[in-house]
């Protein structure tokens, strides 16, 4: 049986599913679960009291938060206890980004933008330890 919680705005699971990453749309907060639903960490930025945030954990690991009023897309550390980059901001291009995904494959990120029809596809250089720059 699913667990229906009307303020978890996103979810996402690690690669190696050790850690579940909820986001919080209405305590502006993500946090991260152990596999066994333990609490890790909870973390809140000023970025996210303004609107719904979607969470995309890459192939390699790394967490993205989509942020919607604020127009950024930022990274934020496996553990999720601090942010490390902004990954995508307004200055290129985002308005209203409402979802993100990166393929490791064709190294691009994909975002959907609200109120209309368009998607944004950026050529990004993700690298270990998690790190992201747009080229």
């Amino acid at each position: 049986m699913v667990r229906r919680h009307p303020t978890i705005s996103s979810c996402a699971v690690s690669p190696d599913g050790e850690r579940i990453y909820v986001a919080y749309q209405a305590f502006q907060r993500l946090d991260t679960l152990s596999s066994d639903g333990t609490v890790i960490s909870t973390m809140t930025d000023p970025a996210w009291s303004e609107s719904p945030f979607r969470i995309h954990v890459t192939d390699l690991g790394q967490v993205l938060v989509c942020v919607k009023e604020s127009n950024i897309i930022i990274q934020v550390e496996r553990e999720g206890r601090k942010r490390l980059a902004e990954v995508v901001t307004k200055d290129d291009g985002l308005n209203k980004p409402c979802s993100v995904f990166y393929s490791k494959y064709t190294g691009q990120m994909v975002v959907g933008m609200w109120d209309n029809d368009e998607i944004m596809v950026f050529k990004t250089q993700f690298t270990q330890p998690p790190s992201c720059t747009l080229s």
